[in-house]
């Protein structure tokens, strides 16, 4: 994000010296003194301790950081009910302060993860504390989900658990996978240059980082239309408008290219960075997109890339892409004309689609093994507000998402029978 102008969206400028927000277009001097529009919340402190000691600690305040010392336990009820309500009011009002530095307050961006305690109970706690006191405003969540090989033994329960928080509370759900991030940093790090100039991405950068990056690629892609100019400027709010037909019908599988390395520029041709966001090897949650209908999908593009040019490319696109019967020209297109560094253009694609449901069946399969056997229960059963219908019920809902997709993909047209007139 730091390597993006038009960073109001962002942060804030608290240097006196130039207005309260930061221009949307390039700064005309450096600022030195930035904070981020942000609410950290952690209930391991060590983890936002180091936050705070690396190269950009000095963007966060300590009023926009929550932690505690011994953190959740893998555990989505100590998370979600004895840390929810123990710092619900600091947490409120930290986004509440926050809130009130907005010029204009578009939309919220929940981050967390899916197979721990903290993200999946606190994350979805504090998802539905901004859904009680802010329900006006489009709350888009951005869960990162465990990879199957997870170290973590209870993380299918985290996952379900907060899978029906999540999908009461938020307005348009982008999943990521642990797996599918590591692949793409793999990809990129291992990736072969012709030129002399350039090389090969220093292996000892952080994996974390570059996997951080992959989903603040995603946000930056999201927000540039409410950041810079374009022929086809898309609001926030117009993606989950477009993109989403029923309240069920709020996952939007994430893809993005080109995939590259800042230390490595490699420029890719238009057309086949249109095919590449289809291509399973640069989704941020890998779906096989041919086992299911496109309920809807968009394209958001950025860098000086005519219409027509977007046009041709979902015509050619269309042809090998299913979408429901209602609504066969499910495309969302934006179109930005401000690349990012160091890109001629990119792609985002959000794509809607029933075959997502192949994941909640292997989540249902993994979580399944445990329920049936109550097998870990009793360290979820012993935290105070906790109690077996609530696993029950995620359960329950779980199985119903699956079968709400397995529902759409199946539906056919309805034959109206004409009157005959004699």
């Amino acid at each position: 994000i730091n390597a993006e102008y038009g960073v109001s969206s962002f942060f804030r400028n608290i240097d006196s010296r130039f207005s309260k927000n930061l221009p949307a277009s390039h700064p005309p001097s450096k600022i030195q003194r930035l904070k981020a529009r942000a609410v950290l919340i952690d209930m391991e402190e060590g983890v936002l301790n180091n936050l705070i000691h690396s190269e950009v600690g000095e963007l966060f305040t300590s009023a926009e950081l929550i932690k505690d010392v011994s953190g959740a336990g893998n555990n989505w009820a100590t998370g979600f009910h004895y840390y929810g309500e123990l710092y619900k009011e600091h947490i409120i009002d930290s986004i509440r302060k926050e809130c009130e530095l907005c010029d204009c307050l578009q939309s919220f961006f929940v981050l967390h993860s899916m197979g721990g305690g903290t993200g999946s109970g606190l994350g979805t706690k504090t998802l539905s504390l901004i859904a009680e006191y802010f329900p006006e405003v489009f709350r888009f969540v951005i869960p990162v989900y465990p990879s199957a090989d997870d170290d973590v033994i209870t993380s299918p329960y985290n996952t379900t658990l907060a899978m029906k928080q999540i999908s009461e509370f938020g307005n348009c759900i982008i999943p990521v996978e642990n797996q599918a991030l590591a692949a793409i940093c793999k990809q990129t790090s291992t990736a072969k240059v012709d030129t002399i100039k350039h090389t090969v991405v220093d292996v000892r950068e952080k994996a974390f980082n570059r996997m951080n990056s992959l989903v603040s690629k995603v946000i930056l892609d999201i927000t540039a239309s409410a950041r810079f100019d374009g022929s086809m400027n898309v609001d926030i709010n117009e993606i989950s408008m477009n993109l989403v037909p029923f309240p069920r019908a709020n996952y939007l599988i994430p893809a993005i290219a080109p995939l590259y390395s800042p230390k490595i520029p490699q420029q890719r041709h238009l057309d086949a960075i249109f095919s590449d966001v289809f291509n399973s090897s640069n989704q941020l949650c890998r779906v096989d997109l041919r086992k299911g209908l496109y309920l809807s999908c968009a394209l958001l593009v950025r860098g000086k890339v005519q219409v027509s040019d977007v046009r041709r490319n979902i015509d050619k696109l269309s042809e090998n892409m299913n979408f429901i019967y209602w609504n066969a020209e499910g495309w969302k297109t934006g179109l930005c004309s401000v690349p990012p560094i160091k890109q001629q253009y990119s792609v985002l694609s959000l794509a809607n689609t029933t075959a997502i449901r192949y994941t909640f069946e292997e989540l249902r399969s993994r979580v399944s093994k445990l329920y049936t056997r109550k097998a870990h229960l009793h360290h979820y059963l012993n935290v105070d507000g906790m109690d077996i219908d609530q696993v029950q019920n995620a359960y329950e809902d779980l199985s119903d998402q699956i079968a709400f997709y397995n529902e759409m993909e199946t539906a056919k047209p309805l034959e109206i029978a004409r009157q005959k007139v004699f």
